[in-house]
Order: C-alpha cells, then sequence, then structure tokens
C-alpha cells in the first residue's frame, strides 16, 4: 500500500474549489476561504450547515484542522471581528487552534451534485434535471433546485411523512399545504429558502414542491394560481433540507482523499444548528394530515 501523504490546507481547498467554483455562485454570495493558512497541514476536516460556536467547539473537541460549512459566517461583510461579537468570537477560535474555515454557499446549490441532489437522495427521488438551469452549463446538469420522480406514487401525506422521517428530526417538522390524500408523481426540490423559485416550479407541471422557509403570501398566492390543480408544497425546517449536503460533500471529498493518497479524516457534524427548538401544535385544531393531535 503507498504510502499516505499530509496534505496542505491549499491543496484540500484547490479541491473544494474544483467541486464548487467560486465564480459558479450568487453575486450577492460570500463564499471561499474566510480564514486560514495555506501552508498548514490537515488531516482532520468537518462538514457542517452553519458557522456558529456550537460548532466551532466541536470542531475545537475534534482536533479539526479545517471546517467546512454550506453557510457564510459573514454576508454581507463586518468592519470587526472582536471576540465581544459571536461572529468575531468564531473567528478568534478558529484562529487560536488553527482551524480554517471554507465556505460553498450557491456555488454548492448549482453544483453537479450540489445540495438539492443531496436532498433529493436523502428522499429516494429520482433527479430528473435542474429547476434552473445554469445557463453556462452546456451540458445541462447544473443549476438551482431539481426537478424530481418517484418510482412509484405517494400521496401528499405519504410523501410528508417520509420527507419527516428521513430529513434530521427538527422543531418544525413538515408543514404542507394542499389535499393530503392528493397523488404526487413529480416533485420539485430545492435546499433552503425557496419561495423565489414558484414560477419556475409551476413551468415544470410538477405535482407537488419541497423547500423550506415558505411565508404565507406567496404560499397562498402560489395554491391559487391554478385552483383545478393546486400545487402541493411541502415546508421543512432550513436546516434539516440543507444537512444532506455535508454528508453528500464529505463523500467527494473522501473520495478525492483515497485518490491522491491523503492522510485524512473527514466528519460530518450531527449538531443541530437549527434556530428554532420547541413546537406547540393548536389544540383545537385539526393535524392538517388527517391524524389526531
Amino acid at each position: 500500500m503507498p504510502r499516505q501523504s499530509v496534505p496542505r490546507l491549499s491543496e484540500v481547498i484547490a479541491a473544494l474549489e474544483n467541486l464548487w467554483p467560486a465564480e459558479r455562485a450568487e453575486s450577492w454570495d460570500a463564499v471561499g476561504t474566510v480564514v486560514g493558512d495555506p501552508d498548514q497541514d490537515v488531516t482532520r476536516v468537518l462538514f457542517a450547515v452553519d458557522p456558529v460556536r456550537e460548532i466551532v467547539d466541536e470542531a475545537v473537541k475534534l482536533g479539526a484542522d479545517l471546517l467546512v460549512t454550506h453557510h457564510p459566517l459573514y454576508l454581507r461583510g463586518t468592519t470587526t471581528v472582536a471576540a465581544s461579537t459571536f461572529k468575531g468570537r468564531v473567528v478568534h477560535t478558529l484562529i487560536k487552534h488553527d482551524i480554517a474555515l471554507h465556505v460553498a454557499h450557491t456555488n454548492a446549490d448549482r453544483a453537479d451534485p450540489g445540495v438539492s441532489d443531496a436532498l433529493a437522495g436523502a428522499l429516494d427521488l429520482r433527479v430528473v434535471r435542474p429547476l434552473v438551469p445554469d445557463p453556462t452549463d452546456p451540458a445541462g446538469r447544473r443549476g438551482l433546485g431539481r426537478v424530481c420522480e418517484l418510482d412509484h406514487p405517494l400521496t401528499v401525506r405519504e410523501l410528508a411523512a417520509r420527507a419527516a422521517e428521513r430529513l434530521p428530526a427538527t422543531a418544525q417538522g413538515i408543514r404542507v399545504a394542499g389535499d393530503p390524500d392528493a397523488l404526487v408523481r413529480t416533485v420539485a426540490v430545492s435546499g433552503g429558502s425557496g419561495d423565489s423559485l414558484f414560477d419556475d416550479v409551476r413551468a415544470a407541471g410538477v405535482d407537488a414542491f419541497l423547500t423550506a422557509d415558505l411565508r404565507h403570501h406567496p404560499v397562498s398566492e402560489a395554491r391559487a394560481q391554478n385552483p383545478q390543480n393546486p400545487l402541493a408544497l411541502l415546508d421543512a425546517a432550513h436546516w434539516a433540507t440543507e444537512w444532506p449536503w455535508c454528508e453528500l460533500a464529505a463523500a467527494q471529498l473522501d473520495e478525492i482523499s483515497d485518490r491522491e493518497g491523503w492522510d485524512l479524516r473527514v466528519h460530518v457534524s450531527k449538531t443541530v444548528t437549527d434556530p428554532w427548538t420547541a413546537h406547540a401544535a393548536s389544540s383545537t385544531t385539526p393535524d392538517p394530515l388527517g391524524a389526531p393531535n
């Protein structure tokens, strides 16, 4: 067996940038390496959705040299990294413990495979095409969201139950708008906030759309667009729809590590960083899927 080598941060980042090129991120996004010495050795990597204190503490405890997150630390920029601020404390902790931070956000959303592929895979959906194709991709496989098919039709109730079972547990669970007994054969999925994609979902002609952060007015309007054949909507927690990408991304880096002969251990955080911590069901309102409270 050939001797394994310890990669430098610059080598690992080059591999990640090949998977999720920064130029494919949205113009408003903040992706790439936030902290880290390009010459430092990397032997352990942790993947997570959010670069919050709990995750950084986990990286310290794990002995990670690199933390890769989906969400940016500073999306809108900053004028300070003082440790008196919670994001500044994250930066100080990372640097103090020689942990680099790299972000792959909308560039990972657009990738092939990307965030929505991982979400579809978690639900055993067969990906057909991107929901919003990337015009720079001649193969037509990159883009935002995915249009998927089910191997066998499910009711909306059954699809919601599958999502609740397969996605990480959160206080929110799965909210549903639509007839729970309607049959679903085709589904659009988009990890993260997805109600800006309703026009594309309608154009795709799918039976259901599973995403996160659905708001009242866009949902009401989307449901009213076609009253004869209304779109079923499934709203999961934002964090839960993006966490499956961490497992996909870790597997991709593992494959690269094996190919390159790196001595690298890759981990996925299972710490729940969804901000909602509890849910109280209305005591006088029947369950929307027809089950008793």
